[in-house]
């Protein structure tokens, strides 16, 4: 059996099960070159949400793209390191991009709600289970939880830092059966293939260690953070209870509907759980 037929065979066992599926969004797909919010990749991530939804899958949503569209109404050219101007970067964003998820998913006919969360509100045990019960409600009731870091208040001592690892720890604290990277790669290099013309896709990761981190890159996006290494991150976090990853292109048309149509697309992150 071929590396792609494993991966395809693996893919589909993976799918079968799933019931429930953490979608996370990176900036580098929903924002354009000029740093604005996209409402057309907005609507797409809509339709693909509905047509899993109709498949009696539930989605939660982790979205990147609200600091990012704080740092084109002030002015930013990259992302500040300052922690007020970031927080305030946040607070311009945060609500222009609820606006256009509740405006791009009611044309689905589908209800948006806002999820901000600390690294405080998942390690203190009666946030975490209050936390737990709020996502189960809005689930049950057909609503997409939109995720992020509550970037508006967060100091470094509980600070996730990024919504690749973020989306792992929600995936967790939710019992997802997969996680979802949205990136601007369609997966998982040998090399980076923007540096490196001979890097070539994998399919079918099993197992996360030095070698597999000194293969991932960076983020060359200025409203971006982590890149290819918060990912393999995210995975090994997500393996770690039970949760199986993909890393896929996100500005590929319909790339939810492909994954979950069994296509080989991205990278499988199935890396078994240390006994």
């Amino acid at each position: 059996m071929t590396s792609t037929n494993r991966s395809t065979l693996l893919r589909n066992k993976i799918l079968q099960k799933t019931k429930h599926v953490v979608v996370k969004i990176g900036s580098s797909v929903l924002v354009d070159s000029k740093g604005n919010l996209s409402y057309k990749a907005l609507l797409g991530v809509a339709k693909d949400i509905a047509r899993i939804q109709k498949r009696g899958i539930h989605v939660t949503l982790v979205s990147s793209g609200a600091v990012a569209s704080g740092m084109q109404y002030l002015g930013f050219e990259k992302k500040p390191s300052k922690m007020s101007q970031l927080q305030a970067c946040a607070a311009i964003g945060q609500p222009l991009l609820m606006h256009m998820y509740q405006k791009a998913l009611s044309s689905e006919q589908l209800q948006a709600a806002q999820v901000l969360l600390t690294r405080d509100d998942i390690a203190h045990k009666k946030r975490f289970l209050n936390a737990r019960d709020t996502f189960h409600e809005l689930l049950r009731h057909g609503v997409i939880p939109i995720v992020n870091e509550n970037d508006t208040v967060v100091v470094d001592e509980i600070r996730v830092g990024d919504n690749d690892n973020l989306s792992a720890l929600v995936s967790a604290m939710i019992q997802a059966d997969l996680l979802i990277l949205l990136t601007d790669q369609d997966g998982f290099y040998t090399a980076d293939p923007r540096k490196n013309p001979k890097a070539e896709k994998i399919d079918l990761i099993t197992q996360i260690d030095k070698n597999t981190f000194s293969k991932a890159a960076g983020t060359d996006n200025k409203g971006s953070v982590g890149g290819m290494k918060t990912k393999l991150e995210a995975a090994q976090t997500a393996a770690r209870h039970g949760v199986s990853t993909i890393i896929a292109h996100g500005q590929r048309k319909n790339i939810l509907q492909e994954i979950f149509s069994g296509k080989n697309v991205g990278s499988l992150f199935l890396v078994k759980k240390k006994k």
